[in-house]
C-alpha cells in the first residue's frame, strides 16, 4: 500500500504540471525556474484534499506526497485537513501513516517534527496523537520488540516532551522494561524539562532518570538530575535553575 501511495503520489504533481528533474522540480507554466520540494509542498500539496478520491485515499496520497517531497509542510496540510469542516479525516488512515513512516528505516524528521510541533504541544490533540504512535503499542513494544517498532518507539518518546505527564507517564515506565529505549527515554525526559510546553512530575521523572542505565558520561544526566530534585518542572518556569545546575556539575 505505502509504495502504491508513493507511485501514485509521483504522478500526481505530473497532472497538476509539475515535474521532477534533477536539481529540484520545474511546472510547465516557469519551466525555466527551478523550485525546491518546500516550494512545491506550499503551492501544491493542500490540493490532494480538493481531489476526487474518498478521504481514505486522500490521506494515503498525502502520505505518498510525504514520502516523495519529504517536507514538513505536507504534515501541516494533513493537519490542516483533519480540522477542517470536512474533517476529522479517517482515523486509522491517518495514524497508520505515521506510524509506517516512523518505523521506516530512513528519515523522518518531518515526521516527528510534526508530531511534536503540531499534534503534541496542541493539548487538544496530544493524548490521542501519543497514544496512536506509542501508547497504545507500548505493550507490544516491550514484549516483541522488533527492529521497527523499536525505531517508532525511539522516535517517539524523543519528541514527546510537551506531551502531559499524565498521559505520557505509564508509557514510559513500560518502556523502562526495555534498556534498548533508556537513551530516547532520557531525551524525552530533558525534552519535557526544556522544551517551552514540556510537561513533567519533578519526583516521578527524577524516579525515572534514577533507573535509566545509561553511559556514565551521558551529557547533561547530572544537571537534569540536580533541578529535578530540587523540584523544578520547566526550564522556562525556572530560568536560572539549569544554568546553576551546568556551574554546580562542572
Amino acid at each position: 500500500m505505502e509504495r502504491q501511495a508513493v507511485e501514485a503520489a509521483r504522478r500526481w504533481p505530473a497532472d497538476q504540471g509539475v515535474s521532477q528533474v534533477h536539481d529540484g522540480w520545474v511546472s510547465d507554466e516557469k519551466p525555466d525556474v527551478l523550485l525546491t520540494a518546500g516550494q512545491v509542498a506550499h503551492s501544491w500539496a493542500g490540493d490532494v484534499f480538493a481531489e476526487d478520491l474518498d478521504a481514505a485515499d486522500q490521506v494515503r496520497l498525502a502520505f505518498g506526497l510525504l514520502d516523495l517531497l519529504d517536507d514538513y509542510w505536507v504534515t501541516c496540510e494533513i493537519r490542516f485537513a483533519d480540522g477542517s469542516a470536512d474533517g476529522p479525516l479517517p482515523t486509522e488512515v491517518l495514524w497508520d501513516g505515521y506510524r509506517r513512516r516512523l518505523e521506516a528505516d530512513r528519515n523522518a524528521e518531518a515526521v516527528t517534527y510534526s508530531l511534536w510541533v503540531d499534534w503534541f504541544e496542541d493539548h487538544t490533540t496530544s493524548a490521542t496523537a501519543f497514544a496512536e504512535v506509542l501508547g497504545h503499542d507500548i505493550d507490544r513494544v516491550v514484549a516483541d520488540p522488533s527492529e521497527a517498532l523499536r525505531r517508532r518507539a525511539r522516535r517517539v518518546l524523543e519528541c514527546s516532551g510537551p506531551v502531559r505527564w499524565p498521559v505520557k507517564a505509564p508509557t514510559y515506565r513500560t518502556a523502562m522494561r526495555l534498556p534498548d529505549l533508556h537513551p530516547a527515554l532520557f531525551r524525552g525526559l530533558r525534552a519535557s524539562f526544556h522544551d517551552v510546553y514540556g510537561d513533567l512530575e519533578p519526583a516521578a521523572a527524577l524516579a525515572l532518570l534514577d533507573q535509566l542505565d545509561l553511559p556514565p558520561n551521558t551529557q547533561h544526566r547530572a544537571e537534569l538530575r540536580q533541578v529535578l530534585a530540587a523540584g523544578h518542572k520547566n526550564h522556562y518556569r525556572s530560568p536560572g535553575a539549569w544554568n546553576d545546575a551546568v556551574r554546580s556539575c562542572s
